[in-house]
């Protein structure tokens, strides 16, 4: 089980995994070999049909399901769910679920392992799945999924349902089915879903205040089945459909519809008329990953050691020394009660979170906790760093 990521950016780049990453990068490769095979149409129909089958299986089952519970099944369609997800070759659903978790848990902040915001488009797009972050896994998150002896199974040998296909393929459609139907469809499979990662956090628009960079995207919306609506997703992750306007095209919610009418699926979670009329209040979690992203913009060391400079030889270091010795909490009330001019004014923390937030209409959640947040951390600082020795030099 994997800890809490580390806040370690240039560790991450150069941190490449081998020989893990290595069926990943031949599948790419292969997609080369179409100028070596005599491809027939009926090759191009299988890749068409296959995409949308597996990413069904993507969206349906290991986003909607196993990720959120949007809806409710059988554990045989359960099971079927997951291995159609497999099938698509992005590891396990155990795996994919509890990253996507963890994803929304972080929402690009430094702790997102996928952020664009935080890591730059191809990091986020592709990077991360050759590093050891990307591939660790806190299967903490999973816990409710994870009690299945059968889903901890199909986890283990996670490559084996799309190898399975593969095989199938070869014999149906021979070489040339194999490598436009399943190398080729797979391969945009993965990049289909890997724009909603890096694509739906940069380009689109925000109609709900959710504390990160999510956006509606149309485009997106159509090549994944409908989760291109990912600004409404992070706005209600647990409701079925994503689309939820009647215009906002969410194919993988038209066939969990048809689905719930043979009770295959049950349940459909919606979201209520107050949270698409964008009535509800900012989640406690988008507050915080604001307010973490409004105080990161802010050089904590700069703050710090402009306060040791400006009080050096006064009173008010001697009292800040003294206050050290009693804890943390007494540096955080002793710079509260002198409401220092060294750190953010709240009027400059507003201004900015204006400029970083134009979204979110109510601000002063975010900036008194981006305050709270500056001031912890100078904190921090001051008492890791000697300062009887370092205040006069500083």
């Amino acid at each position: 089980m994997s800890k809490e990521p580390s806040n370690s950016r240039s560790v991450d780049t150069a941190d490449i995994v081998h020989p893990r990453p290595i069926p990943f990068i031949l599948i790419h490769l292969a997609c080369f070999s179409i100028f070596w095979v005599d491809v027939q149409p009926i090759d191009w129909i299988i890749c068409g049909v296959l995409y949308v089958i597996r990413m069904f299986g993507i969206t349906a089952g290991f986003h909607r399901y196993f990720s959120h519970r949007a809806f409710k099944t059988s554990r045989s369609f359960q099971f079927f769910l997951a291995f159609l997800g497999q099938s698509a070759a992005q590891r396990g659903t155990l795996w994919w679920a509890a990253k996507h978790r963890e994803h929304h848990k972080y929402s690009d902040t430094e702790h997102d392992v996928h952020s664009p915001v935080k890591h730059g488009f191809w990091y986020s797009h592709v990077g991360w799945i050759l590093c050891k972050r990307g591939l660790s896994v806190d299967y903490s998150l999973i816990k409710d999924f994870r009690k299945y002896p059968e889903l901890v199974w199909l986890g283990k040998f996670h490559s084996l349902p799309a190898v399975l296909l593969g095989i199938f393929v070869w014999v149906i459609a021979g070489w040339s089915g194999l490598v436009v139907g399943f190398i080729i469809s797979t391969v945009l499979l993965y990049h289909g879903t890997f724009a909603i990662n890096s694509l739906s956090h940069i380009y689109g628009k925000q109609r709900y205040d959710t504390g990160d960079n999510s956006r509606n995207n149309i485009f997106l919306a159509i090549i994944t089945l409908g989760e291109g609506w990912h600004n409404n997703h992070h706005h209600f992750p647990s409701a079925a459909p994503q689309g939820f306007r009647w215009w906002q095209i969410d194919i993988t919610y038209y066939i969990l519809k048809i689905l719930s009418v043979f009770r295959i699926v049950w349940d459909l979670r919606l979201p209520p008329a107050h949270v698409i009329a964008g009535k509800r209040r900012v989640p406690l979690a988008a507050i915080e990953n604001a307010a973490q992203q409004l105080a990161a913009s802010f050089s904590i060391e700069q703050i710090s050691r402009t306060v040791l400079h400006v009080w050096a030889h006064t009173p008010k270091l001697e009292e800040l020394r003294r206050r050290a010795r009693i804890g943390q909490a007494e540096v955080e009330a002793f710079l509260k009660e002198m409401k220092i001019l060294e750190l953010p004014k709240i009027g400059n923390l507003k201004d900015k979170a204006q400029n970083m937030f134009t979204h979110i209409p109510t601000l002063n959640p975010i900036v008194e906790r981006a305050n709270q947040i500056i001031v912890q951390a100078v904190s921090v600082w001051l008492l890791q760093n000697d300062m009887c020795e370092t205040a006069i030099g500083v």
